[in-house]
């Protein structure tokens, strides 16, 4: 990818709402880019009487249009041309993404672009194959399950994957048969929008998909209450998720799905391939700089392997590419706010006075003018200590060790966190007996990432969430079902 001058880049800088770009609000945002910490936008905060009338709006498109009753396959074709034009536009889409989030210019391009792609490639195969089922009864009887979509469905993603997560509520609330209504992060919003203009050229009608721009407080709170939302979608912090949740039954009982924070274990063992553990979690910390709900933060290793597997990591985190996210040659994110990097900063200070010990790192990178942190490894860390119990969301990883394989997975269990695991080991019986033990969504065995294989779902035990994004299982949360029963006695 080339490198790109980010005041170059335009943009629409408004809400999306019928298929249009408008600019109502009172109340304003200043927004900055990450990478030099400059300001480079302002965004309108949608009210509650803006939010109603994208939800007013996008029930009534669903009428006009016939978009939920329309056949499956010209749905399902629709959505790929959309894919189509997402991955025709990359270049463009990628520097709008890398203009003021934290994705570096190459990995928006390769990574994020392409996969938004796949992703909503994916969820349109879906739209003619979950129609319902005809359920077994007695012979007099005939009853069917019947799948309809609940209408209008609304989604709240996060800043630090703004395209892809934009992507994976988007697309199997469209293959179900619903309009959208969606509420970007105030501190990356512009991407989004563009997204929902090439829908518009892809033949997707007008007032289907919606983005309304603002505050948690003000829009995400309003679009969360509004009575014409017939189900909730929300990726981010796990008090976010509490809120959300409680908004949204405090204005009427709906469904809701909260893919929330994290605190991941990756657990080795003494007979991993270390090369390849390394490797892979070496990978984890520096993906977005650790700014992923993922992250895998916590390393568990366990004692004879303990030595040797920090020292890998140490030269592999050494050789970072730290600069703007418009440079070509970044491969090092930036931290998406100055707030942000002193949250993490203030972590790693409580963590050494509670005892810890820093092995690598533990500071601000200096002289790039954003909030660049350092690879940080922290040592003699116990459970109760800062660093392993909250989430960082930044470039930061513990360190434990174990001596057996029921100490090991004791340490992996987190008594708040159960979104992700990795699990290092040559035994395929102690990979399983792990599966089995870890209480968390996702286990990642001799791996740490996840693939465009979109079939497998995401989403966290205990606070890491309720439901699952990605799979069969995003498209079926997007359906309600409705039971039919018919005699067809003589």
């Amino acid at each position: 990818m080339r490198d790109f001058d980010p005041a170059a880049v335009a943009f629409a800088r408004g809400h999306f709402i019928g298929g249009e770009v408008v600019d109502h609000a009172s109340e304003r945002i200043e927004v900055s880019r990450p990478s030099d910490g400059q300001p480079y936008a302002d965004l309108p905060i949608a009210s509650a009487e803006i939010v109603d009338r994208a939800v007013v709006g996008a029930a009534e498109a669903v009428k006009r249009s016939g978009w939920a009753t329309q056949p499956p396959r010209a749905r399902a074709k629709a959505i790929r041309r959309w894919a189509d034009l997402i991955e025709e536009r990359g270049e463009e889409l990628g520097r709008l993404e890398a203009l003021g989030s934290t994705r570096p210019i190459a990995q928006a391009v390769t990574g994020d672009v392409a996969g938004t792609a796949e992703g909503i490639r994916f969820f349109a195969e879906y739209a003619d194959k979950l129609g319902g089922e005809v359920a077994a009864t007695r012979s007099d009887h005939f009853g069917m399950i019947v799948s309809e979509p609940y209408g209008v469905v609304g989604a709240i993603t996060p800043w630090n994957f703004p395209l892809s997560m934009a992507s994976w509520k988007i697309g199997p609330a469209l293959a179900a048969g619903n309009a959208i209504v969606l509420k970007p992060s105030e501190l990356t919003p512009f991407s989004t929008v563009r997204l929902a203009e090439l829908a518009i050229e892809a033949g997707i009608p007008a007032g289907i998909i919606n983005i309304v721009q603002g505050s948690g407080a003000i829009t995400g709170d309003a679009l969360s209450r509004h009575p014409g939302i017939g189900k909730l979608s929300f990726t981010g912090s796990t008090r976010t998720g509490i809120a959300i949740m409680t908004a949204a039954a405090q204005s009427g009982i709906r469904p809701v799905t909260l893919e929330l924070g994290g605190k991941s274990p990756q657990l080795v063992f003494a007979d991993a391939d270390l090369d390849k553990a390394a490797d892979c979690i070496a990978g984890s910390l520096l993906a977005n700089a650790g700014q992923a709900c993922v992250a895998g933060s916590r390393l568990i290793v366990q004692r004879p392997v303990h030595d040797a597997l920090v020292e890998a990591l140490t030269r592999r985190l050494v050789r970072t590419a730290p600069g703007p996210t418009w440079q070509s040659s970044t491969s090092f994110a930036p931290i998406i706010s100055e707030l942000q990097a002193r949250r993490i900063d203030g972590i790693v200070a409580r963590s050494t006075q509670q005892g810890a010990e820093i092995l690598l790192g533990g500071g601000r990178i200096e002289g790039l003018g954003g909030a660049f942190y350092q690879p940080t490894l922290i040592g003699g860390v116990t459970s109760d200590n800062a660093a392993v119990r909250e989430e960082i969301f930044g470039p930061v990883l513990t360190i434990q060790s174990f001596e057996t394989e029921e100490e090991g997975f004791a340490l992996a269990d987190h008594p708040e966190y159960g979104l992700a695991a990795g699990v290092y080991t040559a035994d395929l019986g102690r990979a399983l007996r792990a599966v089995r033990r870890i209480k968390a969504g996702t286990v990642w065995i001799n791996r740490y990432s996840r693939t465009l294989d979109f079939i497998l779902p995401t989403g966290g035990y205990k606070s890491s969430g309720i439901g699952k994004d990605l799979g069969r299982q995003a498209v079926e949360a997007n359906l309600r079902h409705k039971t039919v029963l018919i005699d067809i006695g003589a």
